[in-house]
């Protein structure tokens, strides 16, 4: 399931942007690795819906494009950790204003799915927004 780059085939930054964060799961993986480093298994708690295979293949799309870092420690049993790059914070910082837009536009009182949509108050839509 990888993501085939179309490099010098953008139309314009954006497009670029959203071929790095396509899929359904990959900017709520960024949210959560946002808040902090998770094991594989955290990740899938922390996520409901998404099956291991598909978290396995977002994870290592991210990890390629410099977004996401894995480390693995040499231990009994193996730990394997995912966090965030430099390069993944600065992705999670530019979508930042996207959490705020949804927040006001699609959870906020006057949106016609408002009473569908729900949301911890403590818990921001992406990392950074209150």
């Amino acid at each position: 399931m990888g993501t085939a780059r179309r490099p010098g085939a953008y139309v314009c930054g954006v497009d670029a942007a959203m071929d790095v964060i396509g899929g359904k799961w990959k900017v709520l993986i960024l949210w959560a690795l946002g808040e902090r480093n998770r094991r594989f298994g955290a990740l899938r708690r922390e996520l409901p819906g998404v099956t291991e295979k598909v978290l396995a293949a977002q994870l290592r799309e991210l990890e390629a494009d410099g977004i996401v870092h894995r480390e693995e420690y040499p231990e009994v049993p193996p730990r394997v950790e995912y966090s965030l790059t430099a390069r993944g914070v600065a992705l999670n910082e530019a979508l930042a204003p996207l959490g705020v837009w949804g927040k006001a536009h699609v959870l906020g009182d006057g949106s016609p799915a408002a009473g569908q949509v729900r949301e911890d108050d403590h818990v921001p839509l992406v990392s950074g927004t209150a």
